[in-house]
Parts: structure tokens; C-alpha cells; sequence
């Protein structure tokens, strides 16, 4: 087969891959020589309601432009115009802030009361760090909700020193004075920190690895290499000494899911959700000379307690709850609200 660009060689190589059925891997090429338009929205912070003349404010994220005390805007808002363009139901509300990110943009606004104002204010091109932390703060008060301020509750955003030392600090803040923690791995797309929470939360080794090229037969060998586990990549951390729960989902790869495998096979606690994706494997790569990328395997891993692959099995909650389409948006969250439950039952007995 023969391709006339790099995006359709790529697609057809990451096609070969991935018949190999092995995750992680993939070819990624430098951008095309040809250039397109990039048209970028500048974003408020606020959710909207259309009206025939202008769109009502129904919320307003915090640490976006629209919470700024300088560009303040408040739920129930009416916004009647930008930069002097109507705002109706004729018009795409967001087409106005086509490529605004990071320009005063100027807002005719009509409060509750009726009264009318100028709001100066600066889009931003993303908003995606204050939607996490919003959400993150919306668990934390359902876990003392839930719990009537028992437990601590711990969101780890992905398998890296960063969150890492989040976690560490959210140790001491979360889980100051609490009977328990419910650590949560929902919506994290993994990394390689699993053995410094493991030393945290109760460490003991959790998987065995297979470095390539060391069996012929990985399915009649794998059993030989049962003690072997790259010990002196991972440093030991202190440790959480109380009871925990964990929380994992469909969208928790990679090393979330050895996480998720190590913490319920260790003993360290119950598992709370859904089964996670079933993708895990390490990787190293190659830079070409055209300057692309092909990530390779470089090591599988097995669970130690029943021998399986982690990268074809998900890990499968103790206690599988699915939260609901609208369970945001009701407040609620099943799943954690189940964790909450069984860690009090525990403590409780």
C-alpha cells in the first residue's frame, strides 16, 4: 500500500499495530508540511441558557474570567451583547468569541434586578484545570456530606510526581483528624506512580514484569519470573496508617489500573465502581530521523495474585455501582456515596 502524506501513513502503520493487540503503542509523525486555520473559542466560565434576546447565566465556574472580581458575572445574568453584536436566538452565542482568547471583550449585561452594566472582560482558551478542581471540591463536600465529616477524600488526577505530591498534601489536609479516606483514581489516565502510593497506602509487591526478549513464550514462561519486579525504579514514601477505600471506573488506564489491581488484591481495602479499561503495559520508543515517534513495548505485567495479563483484564470492583448520566448535575454521586457506606460499615465493626 502506498500513502501520499504523513497523517495516512501513520493511520495505516497504527493500523498494523494495531493488530498486534497490545496497547500503548503507536507511530506519531511530526505535523504535515501544509498549514490549516486555526480558529480557537475564547471561553467565559459560565454555562447558558438561550433567551430570544440574549443568553441567561445559570452558572459560573470558579477561577474563570466570569468569577474575576474585576469581570465579575452572576447566575441569573442576562448578557444582551458582545463588543456591540446583539446576542439573540439567530445567533451562535459562542461564534462571538471566535479567536477572543485572551482580548477585552466588552459585555452589555442585565442583572435579576433589571438594571444594566458594562462587564470588560478576558476569555481564556481553556478552562479545563478549574472544571477538574470544581469537580474535585464537588467530591470533597459529598465525602463530608455523605459521611457527616468523618472521612477524607483524595482525588489522584493521574500517576505522576505532581499528583503525587498533591497527594501527599492532601494527606495531611484531607485526612487530618478523619476516621478514613476514600482515594479516588476515577478519570485518571495512568503514568507510573502506583509503588509510591503503594508504599503510602500499604505496600507489598503487586505484579510481576517480563522484560522483553527474556522469554520465548511469555503464556509457558511467565510463572519464572513471578519474583522479578523492578524494585529499584520506586522510592518508599510514609504511609497512611488508617482505613481507606478506593474508587476506580471505566476511564482509569493504564497505571490507575495497576493501582486499582495492586489495591484490592493486596487487601488494603475494598474497590468501589467499575471495571477499569483493561490497557496496561510498558513502554520505551524510537525518534526517527523525520523527527516521528513509534512507542514499543518494552515490559507486560501480570497480576501476582491470579497470573493474569493486565493488559486484556480490567480490574474488577469488589462493589460495582454506575453513577447515572445525570448524577452530576443532580449533585449526587452513587459510587462515591457507596464507597462512603462500606468504609463507615468497616470502621463502624
Amino acid at each position: 500500500m502506498e500513502t501520499s502524506t504523513r497523517t495516512d501513513f501513520r493511520n495505516v502503520y497504527n493500523e498494523m499495530l494495531g493488530q498486534l493487540n497490545a496497547s500503548h503503542m503507536g507511530l506519531y509523525r511530526v505535523a504535515e508540511r501544509g498549514e490549516t486555520q486555526k480558529v480557537t473559542t475564547g471561553l467565559l466560565g459560565i454555562e447558558i441558557e438561550p433567551l430570544a434576546n440574549g443568553v441567561k447565566v445559570t452558572k459560573v465556574v470558579p477561577e474563570t474570567p466570569a468569577d474575576k472580581s474585576t469581570s465579575k458575572l452572576n447566575v441569573g445574568d442576562v448578557i444582551l451583547s458582545v463588543d456591540g453584536y446583539a446576542v439573540n436566538n439567530k445567533v451562535n452565542f459562542f461564534s462571538l468569541f471566535t479567536n477572543k482568547a485572551d482580548d477585552k471583550v466588552l459585555l452589555a449585561v442585565k442583572d435579576k434586578d433589571g438594571s444594566e452594566r458594562e462587564v470588560a472582560i478576558r476569555p481564556t482558551s481553556d478552562i479545563t484545570d478549574a472544571l477538574y478542581d470544581e469537580w474535585v471540591e464537588e467530591r470533597r463536600e459529598l465525602t463530608k456530606k455523605y459521611s457527616n465529616g468523618r472521612l477524607g477524600y483524595i482525588h489522584i488526577q493521574g500517576m505522576s510526581i505532581p499528583s503525587f505530591e498533591v497527594f501527599e498534601r492532601e494527606l495531611t489536609a484531607s485526612g487530618l483528624n478523619k476516621e478514613g479516606l476514600v482515594v479516588d483514581v476515577r478519570y485518571n489516565g495512568g503514568g507510573w506512580t502506583t509503588d509510591y502510593l503503594m508504599t503510602v497506602l500499604n505496600y507489598k509487591q503487586h505484579a510481576y514484569t517480563i522484560p522483553r526478549g527474556a522469554a520465548e513464550d511469555l503464556e509457558k514462561e511467565k510463572t519464572k519470573f513471578r519474583d522479578y519486579y523492578p524494585t529499584g525504579e520506586r522510592l518508599p514514601y510514609a504511609a497512611w496508617l488508617k482505613p481507606s477505600i478506593a474508587l476506580c471506573n471505566q476511564n482509569s488506564y493504564s497505571n490507575a489500573e495497576i493501582f486499582s489491581h495492586a489495591y484490592k488484591t493486596l487487601g488494603i481495602g475494598k474497590l468501589v465502581g467499575m471495571p477499569t479499561f483493561g490497557a496496561v503495559i510498558s513502554t520505551d520508543g524510537q525518534t526517527l530521523i523525520d523527527g516521528s515517534y513509534i512507542r514499543l513495548p518494552l515490559r507486560g505485567w501480570y497480576v501476582k495474585a491470579d497470573d493474569q495479563n493486565m493488559d486484556f483484564k480490567a480490574a474488577v470492583p469488589d462493589i460495582i455501582v454506575d453513577n447515572a448520566p445525570d448524577s452530576k448535575a443532580n449533585g449526587e454521586d452513587p459510587q462515591l456515596k457507596k464507597a462512603v457506606e462500606e468504609l463507615l460499615k468497616e470502621i463502624d465493626n
